[in-house]
């Protein structure tokens, strides 16, 4: 990994607080684009349209405020990603089953080699009930987690 300096405000470039700023050319049209990478990141967590300058041929210069403000945006859009994923490796619903509720989480655990999902149960105390391994392609909903649940518990198909 390459040290980079703390600090650096150049019209096209600045580099502060763990982001890059760097504008540059839009490959698709005459525009120009400003791509925000964050410090040990191989590829920008966002890139979107950059204003034009004055003559309409030359982007606009980075200043502190665009900086700040393009930070915030990248940090709101990572954080965003961030949730999505989670949301989507973590599911969990609620059933009614007998006298209680059981919670059924889907777990799933991505790898390019060998990916992982477990299906578990858990009764209104937290207690686990159940849990088996399913394919990472299991789709967790109310019909697939009360059909779990009123099967027994034996390992979906």
């Amino acid at each position: 990994m390459t040290d980079l300096p703390d600090k650096t405000q150049q019209p096209r470039l600045w580099r502060s607080d763990g982001w890059t700023a760097q504008v540059i050319k839009n490959e698709d049209d005459d525009g120009w684009a400003v791509a925000m990478t964050q410090d040990g990141a191989c590829e920008p967590a966002l890139t979107g349209p950059w204003t034009m300058g004055r003559d309409k041929k030359n982007p606009k210069l980075l200043d502190v405020n665009a900086f700040n403000t393009l930070v915030k945006t990248a940090r709101e859009f990572v954080r965003r990603s961030e949730q999505q994923l989670h949301a989507t490796l973590h599911q969990s619903i609620n059933v009614a089953h007998g006298t209680g509720r059981v919670t059924v989480c889907l777990d799933i655990t991505p790898d390019d080699d060998n990916p992982l999902a477990v299906l578990s149960a858990k009764d209104d105390g937290d207690e686990l009930l159940a849990q088996v391994r399913v394919s990472p392609a299991f789709r967790l909903n109310r019909a697939s987690a009360l059909k779990w649940v009123e099967d027994g518990f034996a390992k979906p198909v």
